[in-house]
């Protein structure tokens, strides 16, 4: 039994030995890839000076945050307008007193046309873009310049002031085309790029987010359902293109609420949905064709249904009627109450101008009026909504 014992302490004195002079003189062989511990096997690997940090290799895999690829999709196809119209030539001027007298000044304000700048989105291969109604209005000569450097008289395929849209043709090759995007998919507090030519400065690229969607009764166009934005429009930006983060079209700018004229991160732009019926329309027949029934609204406020004790609160005050329309000849009166026009619901003179515009002249439908208790359904066929008339100085 002492023998074993003494084997058994000189074995072990021998091996811590050998491990002392190995671990001083070999310490790598001590280590293997098997012998670490999962942790230590998920470290990476790091400069002879470089401290670890966790977030370290989370921020070398990260992608790059930004939307440069959004803008290089859809940048190519914006372009600028600089749309010039001929003086007015006033009264003065043609006077032979005036022109002795202020000739040089009165022929130098005739001799230099007056001059807009807006911006355009080219949507087709074979040259059309869309921008607003209020760049292009009474010009004489169109100028579109692309952001590649290349410039081409463009011409008025035709306009919508309605809805301050218009369709102009360019005879360029190889045009980058943007592409159209879903308005439906588009929820607020999605972001979106504004692109144009704002205050003439080239080709700028703004970032925002959808603030609302059907904006309407602001005043600004007759047919009114904009996409609001708080990604900066300054002027210059009307009729260049309000995209999402994909590039994909889904509007066109138009319009800022300013009180200095600048951008106060209110604007709004038309949906591409109603965009692209428009330009449509104007393509293939030159004009918009909507539907009209000649009756002037009133909104029907509550309290006005309670003065006249009326069972409903919802619909269109009819307040009066034009002669020889087709609400005339339909027996619609001043002093119905419009709820119903084939299948939609009235609830606002906005609804009911939108609904009615949506039919096509010349086909019939339905409303439902309201005479004092008794209901009514009337027959109608509805016309082609006048054009408007345009104020001239």
């Amino acid at each position: 039994m002492r023998k074993l014992w003494l084997i058994f302490a000189q074995a072990t004195t021998v091996s811590l030995a050998l491990l002392f002079v190995i671990s001083t003189l070999k310490p790598q062989w001590l280590t293997s890839t098997a012998g670490r511990t999962p942790a230590m096997a998920q470290l990476p690997l790091l400069a002879p000076n470089e401290a670890y940090s966790p977030s370290s290799s989370a921020a070398a895999s990260s992608a790059r945050v930004g939307y440069s690829v959004a803008a290089k999709r859809a940048a190519p196809a914006v372009v600028s307008i600089t749309a010039s119209k001929a003086p007015a030539r006033s009264m003065g001027s043609q006077d032979p007193w005036f022109r002795f007298h202020f000739g040089k000044r009165g022929r130098a304000e005739e001799a230099n046309p007056q001059t807009g700048l807006g911006s355009g989105v080219i949507v087709s291969a074979d040259g059309y873009l869309l921008t607003n109604n209020h760049v292009v209005e009474g010009a004489s000569d169109i100028e579109v310049m692309l952001s590649d450097g290349r410039q081409a008289r463009a011409t008025v395929i035709g306009t919508d002031p309605e809805s301050d849209l218009a369709v102009l043709k360019i005879d360029l090759d190889r045009l980058p085309v943007i592409r159209l995007g879903n308005v439906d998919t588009l929820a607020v507090g999605d972001v979106v790029l504004a692109i144009g030519n704002p205050f003439n400065v080239g080709q700028t690229v703004t970032s925002g987010i959808v603030s609302a969607l059907g904006r309407s009764q602001l005043g600004i166009n007759t047919f009114e359902n904009f996409i609001q934005t708080d990604a900066a429009i300054n002027p210059g930006n009307s009729g260049g293109a309000l995209v999402d983060a994909d590039g994909n079209l889904v509007g066109i700018n138009t319009a800022i609420y300013s009180r200095s004229g600048g951008s106060l991160g209110i604007g709004f732009a038309i949906p591409i949905s109603s965009a692209r019926q428009v330009m449509e329309a104007l393509v293939q027949n030159g004009q918009v064709a909507r539907g009209w029934i000649g009756v002037q609204t009133r909104e029907l406020t509550p309290e006005f249904a309670e003065a006249f004790k009326l069972p409903i609160s919802e619909g269109v005050l009819i307040s009066g009627v034009l002669a020889n329309a087709p609400a005339a000849k339909a027996g619609i009166k001043p002093g119905d109450v419009l709820t119903q026009v084939g299948a939609t619901a009235i609830q606002s003179p906005a609804q009911l101008l939108s609904a009615v515009a949506a039919l096509k002249p010349d086909t019939s439908t339905t409303v439902s009026v309201l005479r004092g208790t008794q209901k009514l359904e009337l027959a109608i066929t509805v016309a082609q909504r006048p054009k408007p008339q345009v104020e001239r100085n």
